[in-house]
């Protein structure tokens, strides 16, 4: 073979590998990629994958739309099965590898927690949908779900005036964000002249089984002349025990109430809920609200999911909200880029499905407002209580002394100029995240 045909065929193989590329290039471009980072086994999945689902549906959804900036959505899912290292590693692949333009995920505080130095060290968006314990502020998330003024101390207020309760358990599981809310109410309480001896205060590990001597000890607490309650911060797979336990035990919610901050309806389906009859749950939502934008939203999920049994909760709420959010900010951005589309959201509103508006705050965080619902045999919640309006979401804890002065808001106006997650007022200055 002569050099001439040898070149030409070279030259050829070349321009069409470039194609290729140029192609695969051209593919990828084609869609804008949203990470979806939920455990799909391991203990937290009786909540989390459901949140996957929502995802899933959103961006079909959005999809039928058109897509965002005239570009189709494309899921990139992570399963970190309740491993919480893992959702670090999966972060790092969603932001690395698959150059997803924002995340929605993580349940647990310690999940968030975990994958919170990636998203800031890579400049990466995460919307957190679950209320948590507050104290923090990232430039890199967005907290759609409850702080602990939009959920536990309105739930605990409810509990003292309207039921009289005087004595309290807090009962969590053992992690950062039951320790760090009940440090919180119990300060709360105190404040409001609770004695230490009336508070009582019990952690147990994941997935937790055994509750019977547990559920003695808050037996015996709550028999001692004054109305007790338990404020339960326990989350996933072991609430299904806890609740048998207290009716094993003859415990009924006239006895001994207990409202928890991670028991919806999701939780409830499937089980028994007998024992958990009259029982209650603070949220910002509930499927029973009547609302046409909610009652919208259970006919889609339903549709989507091919299931007329499968219900609705707070964290899918909120993922909706999120996810309407970061569309709305990405198109008045007029791109994907994370700097732009994190000072585009602030102020960016939503319907909640409620029947009221979601705002984002300088602080990252929305309002919301605040529903006390009691278990129904059916699985779903009858709303004993509710706020006249929606509350403001507040990073840091106005009842712990270490927070109690410290703001966050990456506008800056308040923070001296600059944009900032933890600012001092009283020193004037910016610890932990800042940025120019």
């Amino acid at each position: 073979m002569s050099i001439r045909k040898t070149l030409k065929r070279s030259l050829t193989a070349l321009t069409i590998g470039a194609a290729l590329t140029v192609s695969a290039i051209a593919s990828a471009e084609e869609t804008i990629k949203v990470g979806v980072l939920h455990s799909l086994s391991g203990t937290m999945a009786i909540s989390e994958t459901t949140l996957k689902d929502t995802v899933l549906m959103l961006i079909e959804e959005q999809n039928k739309k058109g897509g965002v900036l005239g570009k189709k959505l494309e899921a990139v899912v992570k399963d970190p099965a309740s491993d919480w290292p893992l959702f670090a590693e999966k972060a790092r692949e969603l932001l690395e590898k698959d150059k997803v333009a924002a995340t929605f995920g993580c349940w647990t505080s310690v999940s968030r927690k975990s994958v919170l130095p990636v998203y800031e060290e890579l400049n990466g968006l995460l919307f957190y949908p679950v209320q948590y314990e507050g104290e923090e502020s990232s430039k890199n998330v967005f907290y759609t779900g409850a702080a602990p003024n939009t959920q536990a101390i309105p739930a605990v207020d409810y509990l003292m005036k309207d039921l009289e309760v005087k004595r309290w358990v807090l009962a969590g599981t053992d992690y950062v964000y039951p320790r760090t809310t009940n440090k919180i109410l119990e300060a709360y309480l105190k404040s409001k002249g609770v004695e230490e001896k009336d508070i009582m205060i019990n952690y147990t590990p994941f997935g937790h089984s055994d509750w019977q001597s547990i559920v003695s000890d808050v037996k015996k607490f709550g028999s001692e002349g004054k109305k007790t309650a338990v404020v339960s911060t326990i989350n996933g797979d072991a609430n299904v025990p806890f609740y048998k336990e207290l009716g094993n035990q003859g415990i009924s919610a006239e006895d001994i109430p207990v409202v928890a901050f991670s028991v919806g309806e999701e939780e409830l389906s499937g089980i028994d809920t007998k024992p958990l009859v009259g029982h209650l749950a603070a949220w910002n939502y509930f499927m029973s609200v009547e609302d046409e934008k909610n009652a919208a939203f259970i006919k889609s999920w339903k549709t989507f999911i091919k299931d007329d049994k499968r219900v609705t909760n707070d964290p899918m709420e909120a993922t909706v909200i999120g996810f309407n959010l970061w569309v709305q900010a990405v198109e008045k951005a007029g791109s994907t880029d994370p700097d732009k589309v994190e000072k585009a959201i602030i102020g960016l509103e939503t319907p909640n499905m409620t029947g009221g508006i979601a705002k984002m705050l300088p602080n990252h965080h929305i309002t919301k407002p605040v529903l006390i619902g009691e278990i129904q045999e059916d699985g779903q919640f009858e709303t004993v209580w509710q706020t006249e309006k929606e509350v403001p979401g507040d990073a840091w804890s106005d009842f712990l002394e270490s927070s109690k002065v410290v703001i966050a808001d990456w506008t800056g106006k308040e923070t001296g100029g600059k944009p900032c997650g933890n600012y001092n007022t009283t020193t004037k200055k910016c610890s932990g995240q800042n940025f120019e």
